[in-house]
């Protein structure tokens, strides 16, 4: 089962926006998420959730993984 922070991240894609990694530190990540033209911060996700750091790997933002 993917953890809460993961499926944060996927339910907002798959609604349709966007995400961008706004920091990578040794702690963990902060992703910003956007609209879906990806002009407008709607929200940020900040995790050290091991899942999520996976899934987004080296990724600059969502269009890096597809």
């Amino acid at each position: 089962m993917a953890s809460e922070d993961l499926q944060t991240l996927v339910r907002w894609r798959d609604s349709g926006g966007t995400w961008r990694v706004l920091a990578r530190t040794p702690a963990g990540l902060r992703i910003a998420l956007l609209t879906c033209a990806g002009d407008e911060q709607m929200g940020e996700l900040g995790s050290s959730d091991p899942q999520l750091l996976a899934y987004v790997g080296d990724a600059a933002s969502d269009a890096d993984r597809a």
